[in-house]
């Protein structure tokens, strides 16, 4: 099995592609040993010293780091990841479910909202996956569209610069009603 990686726009994130896919619906994050447990990979993946954040996405997984050179982290998630794949085991457990939808906004933006989310989910979701994180809609209120960041999105510094210059200015153009654009 061969594992490609690719670097992020996140120096301390690196996207590891096995070549197959991963989770084929909805995507997984663990941002603690405590949320890790839920899956055997992102368990001991966190099971590395040095390892402080997983993402699953749909043929990626993206690992963040701490201060730890990615010399050393590198060989160790590429053999967590492989013994994974090789293994057969699924990377959660067959009853878990997907996050549940708990956006919030008015009744009466409900069509404004329908727009926002299939411009997030067609334009933006899939630019976001391709750097290892993803981009999910929260809410929506008095203009201001409230989006969270998930793996490499997830405290990268030019996740700012995106959501102002690029997602804010996309809604923008498409729908007039949205003003401003904020991470949660």
């Amino acid at each position: 099995m061969f594992i490609q990686t690719e670097a992020t726009p996140n120096p301390s994130t690196l996207k590891f592609l096995p070549g197959r896919s991963v989770l084929g619906d909805g995507t997984f994050e663990a941002r603690s040993a405590e949320e890790a447990a839920r899956s055997p990979l992102a368990a001991r993946l966190f099971d590395i010293p040095g390892v402080s954040g997983v993402f699953f996405g749909s043929d990626f997984v993206s690992v963040t780091k701490d201060q730890t050179e990615w010399a050393h982290l590198k060989p160790a998630i590429l053999g967590a990841i492989m013994e994974q794949f090789v293994s057969g085991q699924p990377l959660l457990p067959e009853d878990h479910e997907h996050t549940a939808d708990d956006a919030f906004f008015e009744a009466k933006d409900a069509g404004l909202v329908d727009t926002i989310r299939e411009l997030i989910d067609t334009r933006v979701r899939p630019a976001v996956a391709n750097d290892g994180g993803d981009i999910t809609f929260r809410g929506y209120k008095d203009g201001v569209v409230f989006l969270a960041m998930k793996g490499s999105c997830s405290g990268c510094p030019s996740s700012t610069a995106t959501l102002k210059n690029g997602i804010e200015n996309l809604l923008r153009h498409f729908v007039p009603d949205v003003v401003e654009v904020r991470p949660v």
